[in-house]
């Protein structure tokens, strides 16, 4: 199964050109140009990552980064800037964020770390898993146990 991306720049031509690259390298991505946008998408679609911008007009990335870690916790993001400072860096891991990565960044470790978020979410799910098969298990009720 393809790893699904969403990305998510004000900066049309570069978010554009990013998810072509990204595709070309087996990704399932797609791109918005707000955080408004991003938050109404985790809605609609299951991500296992988010490249999210953090200088964007209206919604900020570091409010976007709030929002979706609120409503889809498990998804991971990874802060996209050309614009980084230690607080956004600080704050954005405060809230969640696996990584940051600079503008322009290098596609190998742009991947890279694309492949540890998506693992990262993987494992988190299969925890969560492990954890309702054993509640289910536990269970006075449960139909599985022998009496």
């Amino acid at each position: 199964m393809k790893t699904r991306v969403l990305l998510v720049d004000d900066e049309k031509h570069f978010v554009e050109l990013l998810a072509e690259r990204l595709a070309l390298r087996g990704y399932d991505v797609e791109t918005t140009l707000s955080g408004e946008e991003a938050v109404d998408k985790i809605e609609h679609y299951n991500y296992d990552v988010i490249i999210l911008d953090v200088a964007m007009p209206g919604m900020d990335g570091v409010e976007t980064l709030r929002e979706i870690k609120r409503r889809k916790p498990l998804i991971e993001v990874i802060m996209l800037t050309g614009h980084a400072t230690v607080e956004s860096a600080v704050e954005g891991m405060k809230l969640g964020a696996l990584d940051y990565v600079m503008k322009p960044c290098d596609m190998e470790d742009l991947v890279l770390k694309i492949e540890t978020a998506r693992e990262k979410k993987a494992k988190k799910e299969e925890s969560l898993r492990q954890d309702k098969v054993r509640k289910i298990l536990s269970s006075p009720r449960s139909v599985l146990k022998e009496e």
